[in-house]
């Protein structure tokens, strides 16, 4: 009973404000268990902050202080999950803050959810970035004549399976997406989780279309929209929508993380980036692990701590008034637990 109730206690970042446990096995895992989070703040709300520890347990920054690569394999790199699949809270690393929490967007002082383009449901992939990666807002891509939008490179992660908010998962590059988002260049890598049961399959944008026809043309159509419910026009492509093979994605990750190498040793203007790590030996932003839990405890704190639990069930309604939740022993002796005004984050 009290490992159920300490379940119910945890909320799901932005899916929803409820999360359960699944059997062992079930559920995604994080890659190796290298990483883990930490949630500060209430759920569904503005103030909400999903910190990031080491397997040591001390807090670092997703955005600097995860490798980009994992064991300096040519086509293997750590992707920090985002938004999972089939969601509409658009949750993001929050790069201006202090070791780059995720937080949900915020716009015109609402938290920001993404319509549904018909016939889908929220974002039809695995959303988030790769780490040490940064599309610099003054340098002008060569390829695309626009300048960066100042975040790190997008990844949507077309596997089978629903990840989690805050998933360190490793991934293989198949291909990319120029989007020209109001005038800035908006790279989306398109990749795979390497422990997808059908990752063996895929090498390069091709398969996907041989594996999974009209996902790409689905991904293309979707970010063509998606801003269009909120009165914005449609976005435009570079290279006219044409999906470049994983070769030039490679190439296009090599820059970006140069970039971002610029960017932590202060050999360029970040602006308003927030540069604080603690594993970057030379970097000149770099804390003491003291230091960074000081910056942690200094957010709202939250009774929702260690969020290593495997598997969740999303509600997916507009708002859960009331739920009525049974729980049977292996007797006969029944549990009922109600929960009220549980208000799920999915639009």
């Amino acid at each position: 009973m009290s490992a159920l109730l300490r379940l119910l206690r945890t909320g799901a970042p932005a899916a929803a404000c409820l999360r359960l446990g699944t059997s062992a096995g079930t559920g995604p895992r994080r890659a190796m268990a290298l990483y883990h989070t930490e949630e500060r703040g209430q759920p569904c709300s503005q103030n909400y902050r999903l910190f990031f520890k080491d397997v040591t347990g001390h807090y670092i920054s997703p955005f600097h202080d995860i490798p980009l690569k994992v064991n300096s394999k040519e086509n293997l790199f750590n992707m920090i999950v985002e938004i999972p699949r089939w969601t509409n809270a658009k949750m993001e690393i929050a790069t201006e803050e202090p070791l780059n929490p995720i937080k949900q967007y915020v716009k015109d002082g609402k938290l920001r959810y993404v319509a549904n383009i018909f016939p889908y449901k929220g974002y039809i992939w695995n959303y988030g970035t790769l780490p040490q990666t940064w599309e610099d807002p003054r340098e002008k891509d060569k390829s695309t004549n626009c300048f960066g939008d100042n975040d790190p490179i997008d990844v949507c992660e077309i596997g089978s399976k629903i990840l989690s908010c805050g998933e360190v998962i490793h991934v293989k590059i198949l291909g990319i997406l120029a989007l020209i988002d109001e005038g800035e260049t908006d790279w989306k890598l398109i990749a795979i989780n390497v422990n997808d049961p059908e990752a063996s399959k895929f090498h390069d944008i091709d398969d996907v279309e041989k594996f999974k026809p009209g996902y790409l043309e689905a991904t293309l159509n979707w970010f063509r929209l998606y801003k269009v419910p909120d009165g914005k026009p449609e976005n435009q492509f570079a290279f006219n929508g044409e999906f470049k093979n994983k070769a030039f994605a490679l190439e296009v990750i090599k820059s970006t993380h140069q970039c971002w190498k610029a960017l932590l040793m202060k050999k360029c203007n970040g602006g308003a980036i927030n540069c604080t790590n603690v594993q970057i030996s030379d970097s000149p932003f770099r804390c003491t692990q003291e230091e960074a839990r000081s910056l942690v405890e200094s957010v709202l704190s939250s009774p929702n701590k260690e969020n290593n639990e495997e598997g969740m069930v999303y509600f997916d309604s507009l708002r859960v008034r009331r739920i009525n939740l049974f729980v049977y022993s292996s007797g006969s002796q029944n549990i009922k637990i109600k929960i009220d005004k549980v208000k799920s984050c999915i639009s």
